[in-house]
């Protein structure tokens, strides 16, 4: 089993809170969404793994397990053509949970018009593969999000 913790600090509001029909009807894989506080801050990676696809909007980690978590840093975001958004670490790279992935600026990317909404979902799973699902509350960079079962 799995646990997927919450790559930022913010409110967790569930997927179908965020702003994109895409993630909502939860399309790429079910899972989760933080509002993210609106300060500068860095996106850690949510598990241990190997980084396969990195943006400067996006980034997945695949685990031991074979499970990839995406990581989607606002909605609509790769409109910034990376603006904004700081890479930390290179695609190909081994990274531990807790290891700052990309520095950026929710604040910034609101201020461009775009939701500083970030979905964080389990790439090719069923929502009846993930348990103890965050979809409310205050949560802190670390905190568990949900386990894949």
């Amino acid at each position: 089993m799995t646990t997927v913790t919450s790559p930022l600090a913010g409110r967790a509001i569930g997927l179908a809170a965020v702003p994109d029909p895409v993630f909502s009807g939860a399309m790429v894989g079910p899972g989760t969404a933080i509002d993210p506080v609106r300060e500068p801050s860095e996106a850690v990676s949510p598990v241990d793994g190997v980084i396969v696809s990195l943006h400067p909007h996006a980034f997945v980690v695949v685990d031991d397990e074979g499970h990839g978590v995406l990581t989607h840093l606002g909605i609509d975001t790769v409109q910034l053509n990376g603006e904004g958004f700081e890479l930390l670490v290179n695609k190909g790279d081994t990274v531990t949970r807790g290891q700052a992935v990309v520095r950026w600026n929710p604040a910034a990317v609101e201020a461009a018009g775009k939701s500083p909404v970030c979905p964080i979902v389990a790439l090719e799973a069923t929502a009846d593969s993930l348990g103890d699902l965050r979809a409310d509350g205050d949560v802190k960079a670390g905190d568990a999000l949900f386990t894949w079962k």
